[in-house]
């Protein structure tokens, strides 16, 4: 119990540990009110606190990603043209993707400075902006992952022909379907986020605005609770 409790702790005292779990919460509650609002009258009250509830921690996490754009710009120098990559598809999707994040965060820093009256300007479309760049990046991080699971494949159907059995391979082996359930993990995780950001874009573009809020909340919180997986076994992965 105390280790849990430690573990917790240690996590809150980070941003991203704290950002994690501020979205599962959000999410969750946007999943339980959606559900509970259409119990009945009584469910529907507690299901709008659990609304109101998600909507305040969704604001609380806009207002602290305005101090985000730095260390995405320091993340995207330090990648730069991704001259470590081997693979020339893996160095473009990795930098249309960040390209795409970068641009995310001012377009989302001017709606929320023009919903909160800091600027005059209408917000609508640049909260359409940052959803659709949200969007493009979701789908390029699904890209990467493919290409990545393709040459993990071929990697290990090499070392099979090559008949590579010993201890070392084994290990290799090993590690490679580590790195193939993380990246099938950040593709589920990624879809689910993307549904949500088709599901805010303008109506009569694809499912836009057609989700309950109980099933937008289910998708979220599918896509946190996998983010606070992987940083639980030491991965990271990048949800908005």
């Amino acid at each position: 119990m105390d280790n849990a409790v430690q573990v917790l702790v240690n996590v809150l005292e980070t941003y991203r540990g704290r950002d994690r779990l501020v979205r599962t919460l959000c999410y969750g509650c946007q999943m339980v009110g959606g559900l509970l609002i259409q119990k009945g009258d009584q469910k529907a009250e507690i299901g709008k606190s659990f609304l109101e509830i998600s909507s305040q921690l969704s604001h609380c996490r806009t207002v602290l990603r305005l101090f985000d754009d730095l260390s995405m710009f320091a993340y995207s120098k330090q990648y730069g043209l991704g001259a470590q990559e081997e693979d020339h598809a893996m160095r473009c999707l990795s930098i249309l993707t960040n390209v795409a994040d970068q641009l995310y965060y001012p377009c989302e820093h001017i709606a929320w400075a023009a919903d909160a009256q800091v600027i005059h300007t209408k917000s609508d479309k640049w909260w359409l902006y940052s959803t659709a760049l949200w969007g493009i990046s979701l789908l390029l991080g699904i890209l990467r992952s493919l290409r990545v699971l393709v040459l993990l494949n071929r990697k290990m159907n090499d070392h099979c022909k090559n008949k590579q059995c010993g201890e070392s391979f084994k290990l290799s082996q090993k590690e490679m379907r580590s790195q193939i359930q993380s990246e099938v993990l950040k593709i589920v995780s990624s879809l689910a986020d993307l549904t949500n950001a088709i599901h805010w874009m303008p109506a009569g573009f694809l499912w836009a605005g057609r989700f309950p809020p109980w099933l937008v909340g289910l998708m979220g919180t599918v896509s946190s609770l996998i983010g606070v997986y992987e940083m639980a076994a030491g991965g990271s992965s990048g949800n908005v």
